[in-house]
């Protein structure tokens, strides 16, 4: 079957164009030094500032395969116009200025546009640059394109020489699908390969909150290279052997919270001994972070075989020391208060000691309250009887509270 012609309206390439633009900002500034910041849409697409002051405007076009810059390409004059309007503005040649245009298209060989590669042509020497472009301008028909000769022809010869000494063009740069491998293979090296997917999405999840803050007008401030650099090394120490990744600190489940009509067992449990209505939710809220979490490191393949059991083990028998402890002076004449009381001093300890309680930790360096807390939940919702329990009688009750035979 014939492919279909391209629908000349479609928006498509400007559409990734513009997901483009923050996607190679963190290329770029990990290629840069750390002390290189960004801004995004500000005098051009990015504009680049390096620890001397100097800024660098950086013009993206993301084209389609194949694509190809000739001599009035309208990507290279529109940004040409662009510059012409910031050169003005910072005093010509006494601005602190360059301009860089990134392309995923090439350089048409024969077009005068290669003089702005780095490795330019070297024959024709005795020609200057503003001649060329002269020339070329004087061929055009476009009003577009007349217009921004109108005010290049501004410019004096030596003023002329200047601007277009200060354009770089680099073409042939990575696609926007490209750039992820790009930065995993050239700057995650350090990083274990197993783990350097996962810790990619978390940086650049991390990087499209940080732009759009920038949009926004949340964040004033540029962005440094440096920030990229500590954030990533942040994320790959998470993913070390004695560490584990947090990644639902401050989450929420998508559906509402019921602390009084909840049917889960960790819950019910915690109704029978009169916990307040809040504090069950806080409870339901370490148990879905916890869950979650550890769904999210077996997805990754980040626990060792058995180290999870391994774990829950460890909470079961912290959880019966301490119980004996509580429900000592407990015998069978006791009274329902005083068993309640008990209840809620065992569930105290876990509720609000056992999150900062080193020895709980599923790894040493694992320090997160809900994956201890959530943990406990866990197993006082495990059926068909919960491993922990708060009431001292809640196993010979199990069965009546929830309407199933024991």
């Amino acid at each position: 079957m014939a492919e279909a012609p391209a629908d000349q309206y479609s928006a498509g390439e400007q559409g990734l164009g513009y997901i483009y633009q923050p996607r190679f900002a963190l290329l770029r500034l990990l290629q840069l030094p750390e002390s290189t910041s960004v801004l995004i849409e500000k005098d051009d697409d990015l504009d680049f500032i390096d620890k001397d002051g100097v800024k660098t405007l950086a013009s993206l076009k993301h084209k389609g395969a194949g694509d190809r810059l000739t001599d009035l390409s309208t990507d290279f004059w529109k940004s040409v116009r662009i510059w012409l309007a910031r050169y003005n503005r910072d005093g010509r040649s006494e601005a602190s200025l360059r301009f860089f245009l990134f392309s995923t298209g090439t350089v048409s060989n024969a077009s005068f546009l290669r003089h702005f590669l780095l490795e330019p042509p070297t024959e024709d020497e005795t020609v200057s640059l503003s001649q060329i472009a002269d020339d070329v301008l004087a061929k055009s028909e476009s009003k577009l394109i007349g217009e921004i000769a109108a005010e290049f022809h501004k410019l004096n010869d030596d003023e002329k020489n200047d601007f277009l000494a200060r354009i770089v063009i680099f073409d042939g740069g990575p696609r926007i699908e490209d750039v992820p491998s790009t930065i995993k293979d050239q700057h995650m090296r350090s990083i274990r390969r197993d783990n350097r997917d996962a810790i990619f999405e978390r940086l650049e999840g991390w990087w499209n909150d940080t732009i759009v803050n920038l949009l926004v007008g949340k964040r004033t401030d540029a962005i440094f290279g440096y920030e990229i650099s500590d954030k990533l090394s942040a994320f790959a120490e998470e993913y070390k052997s004695d560490n584990l990744p947090i990644t639902f600190r401050g989450k929420t489940p998508a559906g509402e919270i019921d602390a009084d009509n909840d049917p889960r067992l960790f819950v019910v449990q915690l109704r029978e001994i009169g916990i307040a209505s809040n504090r069950i939710r806080n409870a339901i809220l370490d148990y879905y972070r916890a869950f979650e979490q550890r769904s999210s490191w077996a997805r990754e393949s980040l626990l060792i075989s058995g180290e999870m059991e391994e774990y829950e083990d460890r909470l079961v028998d912290e959880w019966s020391r301490y119980r004996d402890v509580v429900f000592e002076e407990l015998d069978e004449e006791s009274a329902d208060a005083v068993l309640l009381k008990a209840g809620k001093a065992l569930y105290q300890w876990v509720d609000l000691e056992s999150g900062n309680n080193s020895t709980l930790r599923i790894r040493e360096r694992v320090t997160e309250p809900y994956v201890v807390r959530g943990g406990f939940h866990i197993l006082a919702n495990s059926r068909p009887l919960p491993r922990v329990y708060w009431h001292p009688r809640f196993l010979n009750r199990v069965g009546q509270l929830l309407g199933v035979e024991e």
